[in-house]
């Protein structure tokens, strides 16, 4: 047993260690294992959740042949960035993530600026997924008022006033119950693949009217009034924000033991564990969708309970289908508040905000970033405030998270492959290493994040006007512009980042 204690001690040490070649003091507690990390992160991944949480866009965007055929191939290219980031996360194990990465392989000239621009992107779409994720809570709970009360008429301030309730919740078990985190990331291994395999036997069993095959693998359904052909390409919106926030296991370094092994397995897997659950759901919620027309307009204003509805004929069966589901949603918005603020506090911490001493600061007593987790509260809570307004605006935030994350991740592997060509190449010595394949992996994945990235740009339906208009490019374009002019005027002067000397950051051994 001393033995098993003095390993802990030591690992703990070396991780320390490490921080403290980047510039930084480890302030935060290490609390996470490597199965709490792997609960936390797919917590917060849950591609089969998130993929009936925007169900609709897939529906309308290709149908089921688009849905499955594309989550297959955004699964296999996810993999080559979830290893690409593995592989740096093992060396650099810096809540910074993304930004910090790229300010350590990016070459010199430009590591700065670059890592500045990362760190805005990377903050956005964190921040925009919280609100994403809180309004899709919102919605499932709203939906089952709706089917158990039919009379009962949605209306947006509803929803928006829900999404509060969400963020309060999460913001008081993230300031009184971090110390809790750790075990409720278990949990949350345990509740989602148990209510993964319910969900999936129960629509199975009770359906007696499933669609054909043909309609499941071939037929192709266009409701966008767009070609075929780029129907099917806006169809990868839906993939891809399933198959999104892999990243978490990198925030959340400097509370993890062991964090240079430990850290890359957990973005890996949770990136299996979400491609299977994720293709597995997609197959049994297919042959389960009835009407497609009926189902996109449902009252409810979630496809997937119309789905549970027609294929259980059960409301409290469908009640108890969507309950698990907004558990889970649950988990995954105190996990996102968890997250951004990591990323705020670490952002802060390197003078990349306003008020970056006050963002910056640790709560000694419960080892929390208390008024980096207020100021993501407040930013979730204004970006669900836009659904007050328009409808269109929301579904922009939408696109704007997951587009931000995919930004961020195509950063560090554009930075790593411009240093490899430049002769500013740093060593990847983590204990996680993928070898001479590393660069070929940085080069499909950063190929494969540029190409969705123009995509999600799209408007979604023809003809294009001011309601349906797919204003993502101009909110992205603010963001980079914003984020180029404070760098200018103020980011230069104070924006640090981590420092390295001399080369790796693993110059200690772990």
């Amino acid at each position: 047993m001393a033995s098993s204690k003095e390993k802990i001690f030591y690992d703990e040490v070396q991780e320390d260690a490490v921080l403290e070649q980047l510039g930084y003091t480890q302030e935060l507690k290490r609390s996470f294992g490597l199965l709490g990390m792997i609960g936390f992160s797919f917590g917060i991944v849950t591609s089969w959740s998130a993929l009936g949480g925007v169900l609709i866009v897939g529906v309308e965007s290709g149908g089921p042949p688009v849905m499955i055929y594309s989550w297959i191939g955004i699964s296999i290219f996810a993999l080559a960035v979830a290893y690409s980031m593995a592989e740096i996360c093992s060396s650099f194990p810096v809540a910074g993530g993304q930004y910090s990465w790229v300010a350590v392989l990016a070459p010199p000239k430009i590591a700065r600026g670059l890592s500045w621009v990362t760190g805005w992107f990377m903050i956005t779409g964190i921040l925009a997924m919280g609100a994403t994720n809180n309004f899709i809570g919102a919605n499932f709970i709203l939906g089952q008022a709706n089917l158990s009360f039919p009379q009962y008429v949605i209306e947006r301030w509803h929803t928006v006033l829900v999404a509060y309730a969400i963020t309060f919740l999460c913001a008081a078990v993230n300031i009184y119950g971090s110390h809790l985190l750790d075990r409720i990331s278990h949990f949350v291994l345990l509740w989602n693949l148990c209510s993964f395999i319910i969900i999936i036997i129960t629509i199975l069993a009770t359906n007696d009217h499933k669609q054909p095959a043909s309609f499941v693998f071939h037929d192709f359904q266009n409701f966008t009034g767009f070609s075929t052909g780029f129907a099917a390409i806006l169809g990868l919106l839906q993939s891809s924000f399933g198959m999104c926030c892999y990243d978490a296991p990198a925030h959340m370094t400097e509370e993890m033991k062991n964090a240079s092994k430990e850290a890359p397995k957990a973005i890996v897997m949770s990136v299996y564990i979400g491609a299977i659950t994720g293709f597995i759901f997609l197959v049994s919620v297919c042959f389960c969708i009835g009407d497609i027309t009926s189902t996109a307009e449902s009252t409810t204003g979630v496809p997937l309970i119309q789905i549970f509805y027609d294929s259980t004929q059960s409301v409290v069966g469908t009640c108890f289908l969507s309950s698990l589901l907004v558990i889970i949603d649950l988990f995954c918005a105190n996990a996102l508040l968890a997250e951004g603020s990591r990323s705020l506090y670490a952002f802060a911490r390197d003078h990349g905000l306003p008020f970056s001493h006050l963002f910056a600061k640790v709560e000694s007593k419960r080892q929390v970033p208390v008024y980096a987790i207020l100021l993501t509260v407040v930013v979730q809570m204004a970006l669900n405030s836009i659904y007050f307004g328009t409808l269109t605006g929301f579904n922009t935030v939408i696109s704007i998270a997951t587009e931000g994350f995919y930004l961020s991740y195509a950063m560090p592997l554009l930075a790593r492959i411009l240093a490899k060509f430049t002769g500013h190449e740093i060593s990847l010595t983590g204990p996680y290493s993928l070898g001479r394949y590393g660069i070929m992996m940085n080069v499909v994945g950063l190929a494969f994040l540029v190409f969705t990235s123009v995509t999600f740009n799209f408007p979604t339906l023809s003809p294009v006007n001011s309601e349906n208009m797919n204003y993502t490019s101009a909110a992205i374009g603010i963001i980079a512009l914003i984020s180029i002019v404070t760098w200018i005027t103020t980011g230069r002067k104070a924006f640090t980042g981590p420092q390295i000397g001399g080369g790796s950051a693993l110059a200690v051994s772990i």
